[in-house]
């Protein structure tokens, strides 16, 4: 067990007792209206996305006291040796030997699935509730889907936070345009950073290292880099584990596993094709799309600018933060539909060309609309009116 002073000083040097939060760009995100104590409030996202920025904000946003509100980062190598579910007893019980229980405090923790048996011990806390209340973050798309964290299914408030949309990169750079923001991506310290692609490529073999390689069993990074690399390099199109396997010499279950791994730890979503059928679903590739348009960039160099491929990337993840399940639909001699989405039980389909609509897309809309007479009208985006939907 780590030492009581010890403790101290790490939630001092990251809590704000003694100091007020930095300015940072308030995020585009539904928080909810107030925090409960016996509900968590969980944000999930990439590596270096903006979460533990995001947590810095919070106190403001609800009118929290900062001698009230104790952070403690599990990535600290201060507490290396020390990550299970007596740490964060510990914590509790400092706040609670400044505070009586007639007094709220709030628990930051950031990075949370560094600590073992944490979801067990947080839905003690949580089914006891004792005016504490627990805001956490993860890297981990599966953070709440795990054996253990069962117990939590109802006990919490799960956000995702995904870097800088360009909306959000407008409000920090109001001269830029697009075409700058597909080199930068919206990785908050890589859009001030020169050159951005070395950053990026930084963060890359980090999300790699930390958070996909730990829930594979690869011996080596690199067969699971090249593989993400490929699908990165294949942004929009149908995806074939089989094709890649071949070329790798992996199986097709590993190719599989590596990807669930890469999309688990937010690095890249998979598209599926729409249907209401589920076997005819299945049936079908998926396509994939990496989290950041910078990002992408950085991964597989030069060739990654194409404009076209940076405005869909941009639009699914636009549709994701939306809508949180985004579709593709293509069929041979038909066309495709870039995206679908269903909103209720509307279906709205959208086409994305960087210059603007070509006989394909109507044609594809003629054969979707025919297989689905009830869907909304299309929705059109390209270079001219990208930025008013984005």
């Amino acid at each position: 067990m780590i030492n009581n002073q010890e403790l101290t000083k790490i939630c001092a040097d990251w809590s704000f007792w003694d100091r007020v939060p930095p300015a940072s760009l308030q995020r585009q995100i539904a928080l909810p209206p107030v925090l409960s104590q016996d509900l968590a409030l969980v944000i999930q996202g990439v590596r270096r996305g903006g979460k533990s920025t995001l947590l810095t904000q919070l106190p403001q946003h609800y009118g929290l006291p900062l001698a009230q509100c104790y952070y403690c980062n599990f990535e600290d190598p201060r507490l290396l040796n020390h990550l299970d579910h007596t740490l964060l007893s510990q914590i509790l019980t400092l706040a609670r030997e400044q505070y009586s229980s007639d007094t709220p405090c709030y628990f930051f923790l950031d990075e949370i699935q560094n600590v073992q048996n944490w979801e067990k011990w947080l839905h003690t806390q949580l089914e006891r509730p004792k005016n504490n209340f627990f805001i956490l973050t993860g890297s981990n798309s599966s953070l709440l889907s795990g054996e253990f964290s069962i117990s939590l299914t109802g006990r919490t408030i799960a956000l995702e936070l995904f870097p800088f949309s360009f909306s959000e990169y407008k409000t920090l750079f109001p001269k830029k345009k697009l075409t700058d923001y597909f080199l930068s991506g919206g990785f908050p310290k890589a859009v001030t950073y020169t050159p951005a692609y070395e950053l990026l490529q930084e963060y890359f073999d980090n999300i790699i290292l930390r958070d996909v390689l730990r829930s594979v069993h690869a011996r080596t990074p690199q067969a699971l880099k090249q593989v993400i690399q490929m699908t990165f390099e294949s942004c929009g199109s149908e995806l074939s584990f089989r094709k890649i396997a071949a070329v790798m010499g992996l199986t097709v279950d590993t190719v599989k596993s590596y990807l669930e791994a890469a999309e688990e730890a937010y690095l890249l979503f998979s598209c599926p094709y729409f249907s209401f059928s589920e076997k005819k679903r299945l049936l079908r590739q998926r396509k994939y799309y990496p989290i950041d348009p910078g990002l992408r960039r950085a991964v597989i160099g030069a060739g990654g600018q194409d404009l076209g491929k940076s405005l869909e990337l941009l639009v699914f993840l636009h549709l994701k933060k939306m809508y949180g399940q985004v579709f593709y639909w293509q069929e041979r001699n038909q066309g495709e539909i870039d995206f679908v989405v269903l909103d209720g039980s509307a279906i709205i389909p959208y086409q994305v060309s960087w210059k603007g609509i070509a006989p394909r897309h109507e044609k594809a809309l003629e054969s979707f609309y025919q297989l689905f007479p009830n869907a909304k009208e299309a929705i059109f985006i390209n270079s001219e009116n990208a930025a008013e939907f984005l």
